[in-house]
């Protein structure tokens, strides 16, 4: 048997959507440039939104034939007429003359760029096109099927410990209601009629007629009750399950952000752009990925989104007290055997003195043996991105990060230095790694 399927669905207003993804399908590497150039101007808040992308009319243009101005021989007929001779040179329109061609601009802009909207779905799809989380399933994982048993409704096969009693009783009694089973008050009030006859009765032959309709009737449903049973085989169901896969490529985020008194209104700005851009990411991409967020002053504590993103505290600063907060949760609830363990951090690089060392140790020894990928991002000012030459100056933080960063190659570590870096940065960290061979 063939079947067919037909999308009735209407297409929006005015536009082909066939058409539409076919037209992205072919430019997909132009639009992708014009969305990575919009994202400069645009808030990392506004992301989520649709937006207005602009590519060279040269990247959107298709091959087509057209008649060669120069060679070949032609035979075209004219309408005659007294202004013009044979031989005589005719000028193109649209020269010196007053033609049909487009005035010059003193801007440098002319007609060589086309524009076009992008929906919110079709934008967020092509600005993660190439990013994933580095070395998702651990080679441990690769080759457990793990499957986890899931209600299926009901069978009438089964194991005794899946009866469904309600189910069974509820088929037990339309079937006795259905085939009229006499009922045990029903043969206990027969009884008791009986009994109170024999016993009122002073002559053995009195009401003789109306105790043998009585017993007549007892019998009767007494052998009706035996012939339906109360229960029967065919009443029986039993709860079915399914033995459903399950992916055990589970992943969990740590977001750790540094929002003592050192981090100025600016820093923890940048920090929260760069992790609502994380934030976006992750629920766009992985449905089972779960999100941590800490924040630290001279104490770290496990907080929600919307304290995360939005408190005011502040405080001194300890960044050890992140990472032990984050070992206690993942020695809690994520077993590395399990979970893919990724985190990513946020700080202007100020600590406490000596901290800083306390901080390499305790990724060095613990918690790089149970990530999978940890990122460092360092919020400095933008003079100060100015002077710093190469990646091996920095704050005391940053330089005890170098040492982690040459031992373990899954640590990677970046600055901010204002907005327009926040992207780049974030590409360079979640790139997949073989984003160029799947573009060619």
């Amino acid at each position: 048997m063939a079947y067919y399927f037909v999308d009735r669905r209407l297409n929006p207003k005015d536009k082909s959507l066939g058409n539409r993804r076919r037209f992205l399908k072919r430019i997909r590497s132009q639009v992708k440039k014009a969305v990575d150039e919009a994202i400069s101007s645009r808030r990392i808040g506004d992301v989520a939104n649709g937006q207005g992308v602009v590519v060279p009319r040269e990247g959107v243009s298709e091959p087509s034939f057209q008649r060669s101005g120069k060679g070949g021989q032609r035979e075209q007929v004219f309408t005659g007429n007294k202004a013009f001779r044979t031989g005589d040179q005719i000028e193109k329109p649209g020269g010196g003359g007053a033609g049909g061609g487009k005035e010059g601009s003193s801007s440098g802009e002319g007609e060589d760029e086309f524009s076009f909207v992008l929906s919110r779905e079709e934008f967020l799809d092509i600005f993660f096109d190439d990013l994933e989380l580095p070395d998702l399933i651990k080679r441990s994982l690769k080759e457990i099927n793990t499957v986890r048993p899931r209600r299926a409704g009901l069978a009438v096969t089964g194991s005794p410990v899946n009866l469904n009693v309600q189910r069974t009783m509820r088929n037990a009694f339309g079937r006795r209601l259905g085939l009229k089973r006499p009922r045990s008050d029903e043969i206990e009030r027969l009884r008791q009629e009986i009994q109170a006859l024999e016993q009122s009765a002073a002559d053995p032959g009195e009401n003789a007629e109306e105790l043998a309709q009585l017993k007549a009737r007892l019998d009767k449903g007494l052998r009706r009750q035996r012939a339906i049973p109360y229960i029967d085989p065919l009443d029986v169901r039993y709860n079915h399950f399914v033995q459903q896969p399950e992916p055990n490529a589970k992943a969990v985020m740590f977001c750790l952000m540094d929002v003592s008194a050192s981090m100025g209104e600016r820093e923890k700005d940048l920090a929260k752009r760069f992790f609502m851009l994380l934030h976006l990411f992750l629920s766009r991409r992985y449905d089972r990925t779960e999100l941590v967020f800490v924040r630290h002053t001279q104490e770290a504590s496990e907080v929600d989104e919307e304290t995360f993103f939005h408190s005011r505290q502040t405080g001194g600063t300890v960044v050890s007290s992140a990472l032990i907060e984050m070992k206690k949760i993942v020695e809690a609830r994520y077993s590395p055997s399990e979970w893919n363990i990724y985190a990513a951090q946020a700080s202007d690089g100020e600590n406490f003195g000596g901290d800083s060392a306390v901080c390499a140790s305790i990724l060095s020894e613990e918690l790089m043996r149970m990530c999978q990928y940890f990122a460092y991002v360092e919020i400095i000012e933008e003079e100060e991105a100015l002077l710093i030459n190469n990646e091996t100056s920095g704050m005391e933080l940053w330089r005890a990060y170098r040492q982690v960063a040459s031992d373990w190659p899954n640590f990677a570590m970046k600055r901010i230095a204002q907005p327009s870096d926040i992207y780049p940065v974030f590409r360079e960290l979640f790139a997949r790694k073989n984003a160029g061979a799947d573009n060619g």
